[in-house]
C-alpha cells in the first residue's frame, strides 16, 4: 500500500493538481456552482408537488401549473444561469471585463436557440416569437460550455491584439466597456449566427448525440459511478481536492441526469437516472468525501488522546458534511492505514446504493437538496423516499464497519508513540 500511495503521489497527483488548477475547468465549476442556489430553491417545488399525501395531490392538481413554474424558471434554465457565470470566472482568469465575458457568453449561447414564432391555433392570434427551452436547462449545458470558451478567447484575442474601439477617458467606464465589447460581440454572433442559421447546423443536438454515450455510462451503469467515486478518493488520499477535480470534469454530466430526473417527475413520471451528483452526496459522502463521519464517531471512542481531540473538533462539521477537519487532522492525507478505508468503503456503499436503486428499492434523486443537509434528512427530501434515509443509515454502518480495523490498527500505533513520550 506504501507503494501504491507513492505512486499516487509522484505520478498521479502532479497532473491531476495542475488539471484542477486549469482555468477553463475551474470557469465551468465556478460557473455551475453559482447557479446551484437557484437550483435548490426551484427543486424544492418538486418536493411540494410529489408530496406523497393523496388529499394533497387531488388539491394540488388544478394548481400544478403554477407551483412548478418556479422549478421550470430555475432548474428549467440552469445552461442560460451557467453561461453567464462561466464567462465570468474566464473572463476574470484572463483579467478582462467580468461582465462583458458573461453576457457575450450568454448571447452566443441564447444564438444556438432559434425563436419560434407561435400562433394559438384556438384564437388564431400570434402569440410572439418565444425560445424553446429543450436546451437552455441542463441538456443545454455543453453547448454553453462550448459557446462560452469560444465567446471570451475571441474577447480575449481582440483584447490581445488591440482589435477594441477605445473610448476617452471621460467616458463613463459602463458606455467605455460596452463599446470595447462591440467588435469581440460582432465576431461571436456572427460566427453563431452562420453556423446555426446560415449552415442549419443544431449545436444543441449535435453535441447531445456525441454526448449521450458518457451520459448513460455515467448515469446508468456501475462502471460508471464507480469510477469517479474511486478518483475522487484516490486523489483525496494523495492531497488533491478530489470533487474539485473529477467535479468539474463530471458535473456538466451529472447535471444533464438530474434536470431530466427532474422534468420527468415534474411531469408525473418516475425518475431514471442513478448516477446524479446526489448519488454520490447523498449515500456515499456520508460526512464528506470517503465518508468520513464514521471515523469521526470512532475518533471520538478511542483511548488516543489525539484521536479524541480530532474527533470532537470534526464531528460538528462532520454532521453537515464538511470533512476538512479530519481529513487534515487525523490525517487521512498519505496516511496508508487511514487511506485503505477512505477508498475501499464509498466503493463498497455505491455498491449497494446502485443495486438498491437498480432494483427500484430506493427512488432516484430527483431533487437538488443543500449539501450541509445531515444524510438521512438530506436523502428523504432528494428523492422524496423514506427509504432513502434507510439506506443512507445502513451506508452509515458500513461505513463504520469498514473504517473500525484501520481505526483501531492506527489508534494502536498513536497509544504507542504517546506512551513514549509520556515515558520520555
Amino acid at each position: 500500500m506504501e507503494k501504491f500511495m507513492k505512486w499516487i503521489e509522484e505520478k498521479l497527483m502532479p497532473p491531476m493538481a495542475t488539471l484542477a488548477e486549469q482555468r477553463h475547468l475551474r470557469a465551468i465549476r465556478d460557473g455551475i456552482i453559482s447557479t446551484l442556489s437557484l437550483i435548490i430553491v426551484g427543486s424544492f417545488f418538486l418536493v411540494i408537488v410529489n408530496l406523497p399525501i393523496k388529499s394533497w395531490e387531488a388539491f394540488i392538481e388544478p394548481r400544478l401549473g403554477d407551483i412548478v413554474l418556479p422549478f421550470r424558471i430555475t432548474v428549467g434554465l440552469m445552461a442560460l444561469y451557467a453561461s453567464y457565470g462561466m464567462g465570468y470566472s474566464l473572463a476574470k482568469s484572463y483579467d478582462l471585463d467580468g461582465i462583458s465575458g458573461g453576457v457575450l457568453s450568454m448571447a452566443a449561447f441564447l444564438m444556438t436557440n432559434i425563436p419560434l414564432n407561435v400562433v394559438d391555433k384556438a384564437t388564431n392570434t400570434e402569440l410572439g416569437w418565444i425560445i424553446p427551452m429543450e436546451y437552455l436547462g441542463g441538456a443545454g449545458m455543453f453547448t454553453a460550455i462550448l459557446t462560452m470558451i469560444l465567446a471570451v478567447e475571441i474577447l480575449r484575442f481582440c483584447k490581445t491584439k488591440n482589435i477594441t474601439i477605445r473610448m476617452p477617458e471621460q467616458v463613463p467606464a459602463s458606455v467605455a466597456r460596452s463599446f470595447e465589447a462591440l467588435i469581440p460581440a460582432s465576431v461571436i454572433i456572427i460566427i453563431i449566427w452562420a453556423i446555426r442559421v446560415m449552415l442549419g447546423f443544431d449545436i444543441n443536438n449535435a453535441l447531445m448525440k456525441l454526448f449521450s454515450p458518457l451520459v448513460k455510462i455515467a448515469g446508468n451503469t456501475y462502471i460508471g459511478i464507480l469510477i469517479p467515486t474511486l478518483l475522487i478518493t484516490l486523489l483525496w488520499a494523495a492531497g488533491v481536492h478530489g470533487v474539485s477535480v473529477i467535479g468539474s470534469l463530471l458535473r456538466p454530466i451529472w447535471l444533464v441526469l438530474l434536470e431530466e430526473n427532474m422534468q420527468i417527475v415534474a411531469n408525473g413520471g418516475v425518475a431514471p437516472n442513478i448516477g446524479t451528483e446526489g448519488f454520490y452526496d447523498l449515500f456515499m459522502w456520508i460526512g464528506g468525501s470517503g465518508g468520513t463521519l464514521a471515523l469521526c464517531v470512532l475518533f471520538l471512542l478511542s483511548k488516543s488522546a489525539y484521536l479524541k481531540q480530532v474527533g470532537k473538533f470534526s464531528l460538528v462539521p462532520g454532521l453537515f458534511n464538511i470533512n476538512e477537519p479530519i481529513i487534515f487532522g487525523a490525517p487521512i492525507i498519505l496516511n496508508p492505514i487511514l487511506a485503505i478505508p477512505f477508498i475501499v468503503g464509498p466503493a463498497i456503499t455505491a455498491t449497494t446504493t446502485y443495486i438498491a436503486m437498480k432494483l427500484n428499492l430506493v427512488s432516484k434523486v430527483s431533487v437538488m437538496a443543500p449539501w450541509t443537509l445531515p444524510s438521512p434528512i438530506k436523502a428523504v427530501i432528494a428523492t422524496n423516499d423514506w427509504r432513502a434515509a434507510v439506506l443512507a443509515i445502513l451506508n452509515f454502518l458500513i461505513l463504520l464497519a469498514v473504517y473500525y480495523p484501520f481505526f483501531k490498527a492506527y489508534e494502536k500505533k498513536l497509544l504507542e508513540e504517546e506512551q513514549q513520550k509520556e515515558v520520555a
